[in-house]
Formats: structure tokens, sequence, C-alpha cells
């Protein structure tokens, strides 16, 4: 992709990134605080101020680095710090936390799909509307399978940790150091892709069949 074409897209997919990335942290600080956690809350985490949840790194160059290579969008943003201990039901409401991101970037990406829609009575702003439309189903789609991946720390994980029994949570909790370390090595190679794309194909297939595009 050539440095201006760069430079268009980012600036069209700017908004729907921030959004994906904003949100998926705020509804797990708000799922937290809801079930009794106040961390999130006491450090001005429950917030749709992007600012507040940007990583240099997972909000800002991974994904350009993607928009300019290709392959999977995706990204991240600083973690919503959760107490689990401070929860009412702490291994129960685990899940309810967790999967509150997931859930909140399948919203975001049913909207993106809406406006995909009805981006044609946008007349000359159309096009871009349109290709926004589509980076926000991308990016939303993307994380909110890659969260679901079983592996501490993502979202996936926390659920397993809470659906499983006891000996089997603490077994796959004690991943949790080294999750990161393994998703960044998954994503060097195309094993990441081979297990994501299924689930993404699928993802936009049932988004189709809602919107009949």
């Amino acid at each position: 992709m050539q440095i201006d074409q760069l430079i268009q897209t980012i600036a069209i997919a700017a908004i729907p990134i921030l959004f994906a990335i904003t949100l998926h942290e705020a509804a797990h600080g708000y799922v937290a605080k809801h079930f009794g956690d106040m961390t999130a809350y006491q450090q001005g985490r429950i917030s749709l101020n992007p600012i507040r949840h940007i990583d240099p790194v997972g909000t800002i160059l991974i994904p350009i680095m993607t928009l300019w290579l290709g392959g999977i969008l995706f990204g991240w943003a600083k973690p919503v710090p959760v107490n689990f201990a401070a929860l009412r039901h702490p291994k129960k409401d685990m899940l309810w936390v967790a999967v509150a991101g997931p859930v909140s970037n399948l919203f975001m990406a049913l909207c993106w799909a809406l406006l995909a829609k009805f981006s044609g009575v946008g007349g000359e702003y159309a096009e871009p509307m349109l290709k926004m439309a589509q980076i926000g189903i991308q990016i939303n789609v993307v994380l909110m399978v890659l969260n679901m991946l079983p592996l501490p720390p993502l979202d996936g994980g926390r659920v397993a940790v809470s659906l499983l029994p006891n000996k089997q949570a603490d077994q796959l909790s004690r991943l949790e150091p080294y999750g990161l370390f393994i998703l960044i090595f998954l994503a060097f190679t195309p094993v990441l892709s081979w297990i994501l794309k299924p689930f993404i194909n699928a993802s936009y297939t049932v988004i189709r069949l809602i919107f009949g595009s």
C-alpha cells in the first residue's frame, strides 16, 4: 500500500478502531463495577474517552502495521484492571466480566453493518462511509473472535476458568503469565490465522444473513 493510500485508510479506520477497543475495555469495567469490583471505576477506566485506554503499541502501531501489510486487522488497549477477588461471587461473576468485552464488539459489528447497509444514502460520502463501516465490522469481529480463545488472559480464558471445575480451572489459570507470549508467537505463524479464520468467516456469514447483503 502506498503512503498516501495508507494515510487515507488510517483516517477512515481511526474511529472504528478506537471505538472497538475503547468500548471493549469500558464494558469490562462497567460489568465489574456492577458485580462489586470498583477498581476500574476508581481509576477512571469506565470511560468512553479513548485516551484513557490507548496502548501505544496495541492501539496505534499494530493496527497501522496490519492495515499497511494486510492480513487480519487487530489490536488491543490497556487492559482494564479487575480485582476478581472483589467480585461478589468471584468464580461465577468472572464469566460476565470477561464476556462483556466480546459482546460489546458483537454489538458494534452489528451497528457498523447497519451503517454499511444504508451507506448508499450518504451521497458523496457514501464510499468513505462504506469503507469505515467495513473496517468497523472487521475489527470488531476479529476482536470478538480473538478474545474468545480459551487462553488466559484473553476473555475466553477467563470464561473457561469460570466454567471449569476448580482443579482444571486452577491448572488453566497458571498459563496466564505466559498467555500473551503464546499469542504473540502464534501471531507470527500461520497457526493463529488457521484458528481464527473459520470463526471470523462464520461471523461474517451471520451478519450478511441478518442484513441481507
